[in-house]
């Protein structure tokens, strides 16, 4: 047996949930991801999926797909540095930062490959790097590649913030990451508190709009436009995988610096650039997104309408001021198990636990589409409540 093999060979924290009959990862869909998703031969509602602008399955988009594949193929076989830059990649970098409010944009073959590269490269030596601490892996991950000084504050605690600042030499570079929406808590970031921060001590910002992006702004644009901030934050990222029905990422900013990523961002040179069907789909969703302003008002609709009825119910929701709704557990064993429990009842969430939030604090995800019914979103909260005060998680 080699090393690795021996290392590994005890790994069984998952085999101990399987055997339990709670195990709640990897559950196969068969079809399209909407409101419903069939599993094993069941229709079960879908609260767990990050498609807000619930495009997944628009037959528009899938068109916008098939037709890029019948023009270009199925990939680009390179990078985009290289033989892989398509007139389609250039049209969608334009209408993004257009859309965003930026001067340029570059597009990537993932969201995560954003942050943990663009993270790396734009702070160096001598720099610093500060995160929230809720800020999302692959900002962790980017933060970690880097060589600048890596420091942290405690989630939107803008004392902690400041008080770190205050240690920092005022000329030196200091890059303040945060994401715009938190994917697991669902609240926002201090925006405002942090621009005053950045003209105080002389720093710079990027967010994360993974999750702002088809929900906060006019017409989809993210949490930096609704807080009317856009201006205020150097770079903006942003991904296809949620409102945009895709897969892919992009950062947006000003000219020289999109200039200087575009020739030196190891995780945008090394990689192969994004399908053509991919890009296509998009593009056509942004597209959607820009046309249809009442998807995002009834997203609002039926959010609201969720948020209300679990707080009746008695739910523990925290801070959250999105489609992303969490039901607080504190049990990692009973975290598993309501999830079990609602998949059983046919309602499909996601469990959060460590390290994706601390122990004590572990919650099982309800996310909200533009498709979903207030029907649909009252069965989900009567099924789950049913659950969470059987298991006397609530009373």
């Amino acid at each position: 047996m080699g090393q690795l093999q021996e290392r590994y060979k005890n790994y069984r924290e998952p085999q101990k949930f399987m055997e339990a009959g709670v195990y709640p990862f990897f559950r196969e869909i068969s079809g399209k991801q909407g409101t419903e998703v069939v599993m094993e031969g069941h229709n079960v509602l879908m609260f767990g999926s990050n498609a807000y602008t619930g495009l997944t399955g628009d037959q528009r988009i899938i068109d916008a797909a098939k037709a890029a594949l019948d023009k270009y193929g199925t990939g680009c076989a390179g990078s985009r540095f290289l033989n892989g830059t398509l007139d389609l990649h250039v049209q969608l970098e334009k209408e993004l930062s257009e859309f965003i409010g930026k001067d340029d944009a570059l597009g990537f073959s993932t969201g995560f490959s954003v942050n943990a590269g663009v993270i790396a490269m734009v702070v160096g030596r001598n720099d610093y790097v500060i995160c929230d601490d809720r800020d999302h892996a692959s900002i962790v991950d980017g933060r970690r590649l880097s060589f600048a000084r890596q420091l942290h504050y405690k989630h939107n605690d803008m004392e902690d913030l400041e008080n770190i600042l205050k240690t920092l030499p005022y000329e030196a570079v200091k890059l303040i990451v945060v994401d715009g929406v938190f994917s697991m808590e669902g609240d926002l970031c201090k925006l405002p508190e942090i621009v005053e921060l950045k003209h105080k001590y002389n720093c710079s910002i990027m967010v994360d709009e993974a999750h702002g992006i088809g929900v906060f702004g006019r017409q989809g644009r993210g949490v930096c436009d609704h807080f009317g901030l856009t201006n205020e934050v150097d770079l903006i990222m942003g991904t296809f995988s949620k409102s945009l029905a895709s897969i892919g990422g992009f950062i947006a900013g000003d000219k020289d610096t999109i200039n200087f990523l575009r020739h030196t961002c190891r995780t945008y040179i090394f990689s192969a650039s994004n399908t053509p069907a991919a890009t296509a789909a998009a593009m056509e969703a942004l597209h959607i997104l820009k046309a249809e302003p009442e998807r995002i008002e009834h997203l609002w609709d039926v959010t609201k309408y969720a948020l209300r009825r679990f707080r009746e119910e008695g739910f523990e929701i925290g801070d959250t001021e999105s489609p992303i709704i969490p039901l607080y557990v504190h049990d990692v064993d009973k975290t598993f198990l309501v999830t079990k429990l609602a998949s059983d009842a046919g309602v499909f969430i996601n469990p959060v636990i460590p390290p994706a939030c601390a122990p004590q604090d572990t919650l099982v995800r309800f996310a909200l589409m533009a498709t979903h019914t207030q029907d649909q979103v009252e069965r989900g909260v009567q099924i789950l409540t049913k659950i969470f005060k059987e298991l006397n998680i609530i009373k």
